[in-house]
């Protein structure tokens, strides 16, 4: 007679394969295999537009995006889906956003500033994917500086010179926290347009400078030259962006959902292969600037700390939170109009995300998993109320638990069930 232990186990693991349905070989990452494959007519259809191969604009100074970008290559997570690509570095949001808007490049990346302008100039774009969640911007001070607070700028003559990108997400960051600390423009400080690149070098004309990760990191951290004394959370929840071109959602759908597809398996593939990663990070040529310690941290920092819910485009959230940004860049006349959150939203395609969450038995979620459910509730003064960040959090957020599945999800050879 067979225990009952057993017998019980056993139609545990039934019920189990009932709820997954037809049986899927499962990669390690989890993805399900034999890959699903674009369509000839589709192929056809990019050729015809002089899209093939794909080209896929990427910037090597955007943490978090770098390493999605690093997987999707050393993987060929593209090609595995019968789509061609090559991959064209870039130095900047704008860059990207050239590229983009006249169709040189069909999937790019940038942060909330590339694509407000993006909406403001009525690029045929949808945002597909979020990557990059709540990039660190800090102001940072050479090390022997006597500044230890934005507050300490007040009344310095000759006024303290900062050092950014103007017209970036860094400018918005500052110039709010200038104000929230009483700081005029030209009269306390004022601003002067500096590369991340020569940031770096921390120059001596320069009281500060405002760079975002990795960048910041690397003048703290690693060549120590430099310390934190302001950091962007309390201004700005940020957003990075997967785009491409609405074309391939409208016209190729199966196209736009291999890209997505290919996006959540190079996460996946980041997640259970964190050392492997940062040494095939490390060996880009793009990267050079930057250490291998340095590149596992970002890693850290940007792929691996929240649950992977935060892949999921969810336009009325990122529209209502980017609002402000393009009332900001309205008032500095950088935008023909003061954007609205459904200005945003109609910008966002979630249905390609939608299908990939669907197939792995992820829930969507209502909102980023690093936002409380009274964000929004809890406004007080010219700041944002408190959420989860890298600088808050004693380690990365659990994932998947069950309350993130709707069916059985296979990870790194364990079944996680609901």
């Amino acid at each position: 007679m067979m225990p009952l232990r057993l017998l019980a186990a056993l139609r545990r693991m039934l019920c189990l394969c009932l709820l997954a349905g037809p049986a899927l070989a499962a990669s390690p990452t989890g993805w399900p295999t034999p890959y699903t494959q674009v369509s000839g007519t589709s192929v056809d259809w990019l050729k015809t537009k002089g899209w093939w191969p794909l080209t896929v604009a990427w910037q090597p100074a955007f943490a978090g995006q770098n390493a999605t970008v690093v997987a999707l290559k050393a993987n060929a997570l593209l090609s595995r889906r019968g789509l061609d690509a090559r991959f064209v570095p870039m130095a900047s949001g704008v860059a990207v956003n050239a590229a983009i808007s006249d169709g040189s490049a069909q999937l790019g990346a940038g942060g909330n500033f590339p694509l407000t302008q993006l909406v403001d100039q009525g690029a045929p774009i949808r945002v597909i994917a979020i990557t990059a969640p709540n990039l660190k911007h800090q102001v940072i001070v050479p090390t022997a500086s006597p500044i230890q607070s934005l507050s300490d700028f007040k009344g310095m003559q000759p006024p303290a010179t900062i050092g950014l990108v103007l017209g970036s997400s860094a400018e918005f960051y500052f110039q709010a926290a200038a104000a929230t600390h009483g700081l005029k423009l030209g009269r306390d400080v004022v601003l002067k347009n500096v590369s991340q690149d020569e940031q770096r070098r921390l120059p001596a004309e320069l009281a500060a400078v405002v760079p975002w990760d990795p960048t910041a990191t690397q003048i703290t951290t690693d060549l120590k030259s430099g310390r934190a004394i302001d950091v962007s959370y309390p201004y700005n929840v940020y957003q990075g962006s997967f785009f491409v071109r609405e074309a391939l959602v409208r016209d190729v759908p199966d196209v736009a959902l291999a890209i997505t597809e290919a996006l959540v398996e190079a996460e996946l593939w980041l997640r259970l292969n964190p050392a492997l990663a940062a040494d095939v990070m490390a060996g880009q040529p793009e990267l050079r600037h930057f250490s291998r310690p340095l590149l596992a941290q970002q890693l850290a920092e940007y792929n691996l700390l929240y649950k992977l819910s935060y892949l999921y485009p969810l336009g009325a959230f990122w529209g209502r939170q980017n609002t402000d940004i393009a009332m900001w860049l309205f008032v500095q006349g950088k935008l023909g109009k003061p954007l609205q959150g459904a200005d945003y939203a109609a910008r966002f395609a979630d249905g390609p995300m939608t299908q990939v969450f669907d197939r792995l038995g992820w829930k969507i979620p209502a909102r980023p998993p690093y936002i409380p459910a009274d964000f929004w509730m809890n406004f007080v003064g010219n700041t944002l109320p408190a959420y989860d960040t890298y600088l808050t959090m004693k380690g990365p957020q659990a994932w998947p638990e069950p309350g993130d599945l709707t069916k059985p999800f296979s990870f790194a050879g364990k079944v996680h069930t609901p």
